[in-house]
């Protein structure tokens, strides 16, 4: 038991020299892509067809902007796209659905406005799901904490996305 603590011990150590060699930075340390972003980056509002989309658009601005902070005149513009769409997921023998998945996407672009230098882009996609079986109440209920979910799901795939690949290295012009 001694000697696997042991070699345990000498791994962590040379794990973290190694680490610490390479330049590594925590994200939200000062100079960290996290601190340089925190309150830069202004959100703009996804247009979408209808009311429920606008709603989940809302949702999903709302999260980004409590990972990111708010900002009305940053350093960095954050374009949006939105996409949701609901699957029926299990059939009864009657062809009732008694359960849904919401399956979203979406799309993102980080723009530097000081010299319209796209920093990261990329889209990312999750799913969530809600039970049909309950009353009418429960079902909507259901299905409104599931497009919620899902949207702070986006929000946090966008966020950690951006904070871990966003090139925020300054141009020659700065």
């Amino acid at each position: 038991m001694s000697l696997l603590k042991q070699s345990l011990l000498i791994l962590t150590l040379a794990a973290s020299v190694v680490v610490s060699a390479c330049g590594f930075t925590p994200v939200h340390a000062p100079g960290g892509t996290g601190d340089a972003l925190y309150g830069e980056v202004e959100i703009t509002f996804p247009d979408l067809p209808d009311s429920t989309g606008d709603k989940n658009a809302y949702f999903l601005v709302r999260d980004l902007e409590q990972r990111l902070g708010r900002a009305s005149s940053g350093a960095y513009q954050l374009d949006l796209t939105l996409t949701t769409r609901t699957d029926g997921q299990a059939i009864t023998a009657d062809n009732s659905i008694t359960r849904y998945s919401i399956i979203g996407a979406a799309g993102y672009s980080l723009t530097r406005k000081s010299d319209g230098v796209v920093v990261a882009s990329g889209s990312e996609t999750n799913f969530t799901g809600y039970s049909a079986t309950g009353s009418t109440v429960e079902t909507l209920a259901g299905e409104r904490d599931a497009y919620k979910r899902l949207m702070r799901i986006l929000a946090d795939q966008i966020s950690a996305r951006l904070l871990a690949s966003a090139d925020l290295t300054p141009t020659a012009a700065e």
